[in-house]
């Protein structure tokens, strides 16, 4: 069988690093694109074959299944399954196991929930079938993998190690990283240990490959993000709607803006660069709005500039005020003439009065 109809999606995280992004939003629900991010997973899993989603949450769980139901709208079966305690990768893949109706040697796809990839899905199922593996791993290259696990492969593309972050130079053999998404012989998940917490990175896959079970990699280097901070957040919302990062479920034609229809936008107002306008949002005249997220509700006051950065639900931009890099939680108030500059985060609700903060050229 060279199609797997059932996959795992791993939607638990509490997504620290993307706060205060996260601080009323699960990481998977947060608007790429126009959309919840998960929809893009969920549209691109179908768009591959798959019929039957279980989601494996935690964080915030009550918010997943008034939004996304029973799957129909897109296409898809989708059941739901809370972690009383989170119980890591391995652990929440084994503890929706029952859900699965996949046969013992049957393929299902296992997704992290913060990962944006161009993965063809299809050719990693394909691949799995072909070499007999237990296990298959999405792998990608990057420039430098120090800040990921790394995953050597023999030149049959079987995997020889699992390679902790490395820190010097000498322990990088390769550059060949875990990319976040799976295949797992039906079988494998039911030997992961029940009812406590277990990482598929640091003890499964060890584990399996230690027993001398078959783990199979496939690189493959198309897109690849991950989601952990609001910097690549926002850079991967504005991937989507400028088309570098695939997806069917972008909610129009890809160019350099996507502004939902009950959004305002002064006719001499600029956005470029992916920049996504959400529902009710308001962008004033002469405002310059590049690469960035304005969610639903937000208001940008006239003359502002905003880049690269990501603006909360019902937050507010003064006018001429100057964002490059920043995040700003829902319903934050930023006063005219302020300056935030690269990496600043403000708290949802926070006020910053008129010229509070500037940063000038010669600090």
């Amino acid at each position: 069988m060279t199609e797997a109809k059932e996959a795992i999606l791993l939607v638990g995280g509490k997504g620290t690093r993307l706060r205060p992004l996260t601080v009323h939003t699960p990481k998977p629900m947060v608007p790429a694109a126009g959309v919840p991010f998960l929809t893009h997973q969920l549209a691109r899993a179908r768009a591959a074959g798959v019929e039957h989603i279980v989601l494996a949450t935690s964080y915030l769980a009550e918010v997943f299944e008034p939004y996304f139901g029973d799957g129909s709208s897109l296409g898809l079966s989708i059941e739901y399954v809370t972690e009383d305690e989170p119980l890591g990768t391995g652990g929440a893949i084994r503890n929706v196991a029952s859900r699965l109706a996949s046969g013992p040697d049957e393929p299902v796809i296992v997704f992290n929930g913060d990962i944006l990839t161009g993965l063809d899905i299809r050719a990693l199922v394909a691949a799995h079938a072909t070499s007999g593996a237990d296990v298959s791993l999405h792998l990608t290259r990057v420039e430098d993998p120090r800040a990921f696990g790394l995953v050597p492969t023999d030149a049959t593309g079987r995997v020889t190690a699992f390679l902790e972050k490395p820190q010097t130079p000498e322990e990088i053999v390769t550059d060949q990283i875990n990319a976040g998404a799976y295949v797992f012989r039906r079988s494998v998940i039911d030997t992961i240990p029940a009812g406590r917490p277990v990482s598929v990175e640091r003890e499964t896959f060890p584990g399996l490959l230690a027993s001398g079970a078959h783990l199979q990699g496939m690189v493959d280097s198309t897109y690849w993000l991950d989601l952990g901070t609001p910097q690549a957040f926002v850079r991967g919302s504005a991937d989507l709607v400028l088309g570098r990062a695939p997806s069917p479920a972008v909610p129009g034609r890809c160019g350099d803006r996507l502004v939902l229809p009950t959004a305002s936008v002064a006719v001499d107002a600029k956005l470029t660069g992916g920049t996504v306008v959400g529902e009710g949002a308001r962008i004033g005249e002469g405002a310059r709005i590049s690469g960035s997220t304005v969610l639903d509700g937000a208001v940008v006051e006239p003359g502002a500039v905003v880049t690269d950065s990501l603006v909360g639900a019902g937050a507010r931009i003064g006018s001429r005020s100057v964002l490059t890099g920043a995040v700003i939680g829902d319903g934050a108030q930023i006063g005219a003439d302020n300056e935030l500059r690269e990496g600043i985060r403000v708290w949802c609700g926070a006020v910053l009065p008129d010229a509070s903060v500037r940063f000038s050229s010669d600090q």
